[in-house]
């Protein structure tokens, strides 16, 4: 096998959650970071541009470059010099899996420069493992719809079939919210109605997703787990709910760990919803750039150089 110089790896964002499939379903979509892997000599070099290139770390605390130190550690050998240049449109702290983009992009790149001793799998496995949650991470290495499940140290993943009319529109605020702060606000246990009622809304919602039943989607989107607890943390959640379902969304769902908000509309209606998201956020005095997306089925992509 030829030494790989030089690979470039774009990894979508995604959305986790989707309401009631809390911290075990998550979405890809058409949003991505740009990770380029360049073999040097000696020492390591980390480049950021960008949306929040300012706030992204260049030394060897750096995200990406963690991961690559992992996936080595990993194999127990040491990482190679390298070059890591980051192009980046996935907002950071915003609940659009920027640290899921971070951790595939190490994985991969270091996987491709040592010769693929991994498995797409394996890699995988030890994305969830650093990542800490499934959610993001299966959606952003392998795209689409993708529920995990684990049992006796496994995951089980199943992609989730999603009508090619549904149409993901995100609205972004300017203002960060850490997934840690986010989780701090979660009790510790949940009620058997809250448990019931969260059961059966994940069942409605695979079968809206697939189908794009509004109805079903209106009524599936709902969550007693997580979203009544963290709205509390996102300034005007209740008036861009409100914009968004009176303009043509089948629902409004928070996007991660938030705070962006993500409806789901169809392509008549996107536009329509995208203005009246924008519209709400701004009588709250808050700016927000407001994207009509689509689900991306391809995951992380490789350019590879010999």
């Amino acid at each position: 096998m030829s030494i790989v110089s030089c690979v470039t790896v774009t990894v979508p964002a995604t959305t986790a959650n989707l309401g009631p499939g809390f911290d075990c379903i998550g979405a890809a979509l058409t949003l991505y970071n740009e990770f380029k892997f360049t073999r040097l000599d000696s020492g390591v070099i980390i480049s950021v541009t960008g949306t929040g290139a300012q706030t992204v770390k260049t030394d060897e605390s750096n995200l990406v470059y963690q991961a690559f130190v992992t996936f080595y550690q990993h194999l127990q050998q040491t990482p190679p010099p390298v070059k890591i240049e980051i192009k980046m449109d996935v907002p950071l702290a915003r609940g659009l899996g920027s640290s899921a983009t971070a951790i595939v992009g190490g994985l991969i790149g270091a996987n491709l420069l040592a010769g693929e001793p991994l498995s797409q799998s394996q890699v995988m496995e030890l994305a969830i493992a650093i990542e800490g949650h499934p959610d993001n991470v299966v959606p952003a290495l392998l795209g689409g719809c993708r529920l995990a499940a684990t049992a006796d140290n496994a995951w089980e993943i199943c992609e989730i079939p999603w009508h090619n009319h549904l149409v993901p529109v995100v609205a972004i605020p300017d203002f960060e919210l850490s997934t840690k702060e986010a989780r701090q606000v979660l009790p510790t246990q949940v009620s058997r109605a809250d448990a019931i009622f969260n059961t059966a809304h994940l069942g409605l919602l695979l079968r809206g997703l697939e189908t794009a039943n509004n109805n079903w989607l209106k009524t599936a989107l709902q969550d007693k787990l997580h979203q009544p607890y963290r709205k509390a943390l996102i300034p005007g959640y209740d008036a861009v709910n409100s914009a968004a379902l009176a303009t043509g969304a089948y629902g409004m769902v928070i996007s991660g760990a938030g705070p962006t908000l993500l409806a789901l509309t169809d392509e008549l209606h996107s536009q329509a919803v995208a203005t009246a998201m924008t519209a709400a956020w701004k009588q709250q005095g808050i700016s927000a750039i407001v994207r009509s997306l689509s689900l991306d089925t391809q995951g992380a992509i490789l350019t590879i150089k010999p």
